[in-house]
Parts: structure tokens; sequence; C-alpha cells
């Protein structure tokens, strides 16, 4: 699962740091500042409705009642993804490699056994 330091960091150094969500399927680290939500899943690398937010969709996300809603109709969220196609991972070889192969989902604790 891909750390998203860097990320809330570039954020931060472009002065977007108030102004701008970060949502992912990806974690953080304690480093990491500004309104972000991660560990997203089913993730956008299986084909979950993370793969299928554009620029501009909106996005509601309710702390207090720990939801996140996109506002998509059903119709369009399944347009969407009915094109869609996983990415090629990044690492196919060594450990890497084998941990993209094996890893199960994040509401599954992203293991590998």
């Amino acid at each position: 699962m891909r750390e998203m330091l860097a990320v809330t960091a570039a954020l931060v150094g472009q002065g977007l740091g108030e102004s701008v969500a970060l949502i992912t399927d990806g974690r953080f680290s304690g480093g990491t500042h500004g309104l972000v939500v991660g560990h997203i899943s089913p993730e956008a690398q299986v084909g979950g409705p993370l793969a299928a937010v554009r620029d501009g969709d909106i996005i509601t996300v309710d702390a207090s009642q720990k939801t996140l809603h996109l506002h998509l109709t059903q119709e369009e969220l399944d347009r969407r993804l009915d094109g869609w196609k996983a990415p090629a991972p990044a690492y196919t070889r060594g450990v890497l490699g084998k941990y993209a192969r094996l890893v199960s989902s994040a509401s599954q604790g992203a293991v590998t056994d």
C-alpha cells in the first residue's frame, strides 16, 4: 500500500494544504496533516469506486458519520467503470512484485497470506 507523505508534502508545498483534500487507497505516516482519507476499499486497483473518480467530481466526507459519498448516479458510476482496466503494476519482480501479486484488500489488512 503506497505511502502518501510525498503527495501531501507536495500539496502543502504548493500552498494547497488547507484547501485540497486527498482521498486515496494509500496510507499515511505520522507526518501527514490536512484533510486526508486513506485506506479506501475496495481500492482503485481492483475497480472500486475510487477508480471512477475524475477531476471536478463532488465528494462529501462526513467524519462524524464515518461516511464518504461520491456524488454520481449509479448509472454514471457503472458507465465509468464499464470501460475501466486495471493499471499495470509498477513492480513485477522482487519483493514489491510479490507484494503486488499477493496482497489482499486494505479492508482485510492488506496482508499477503
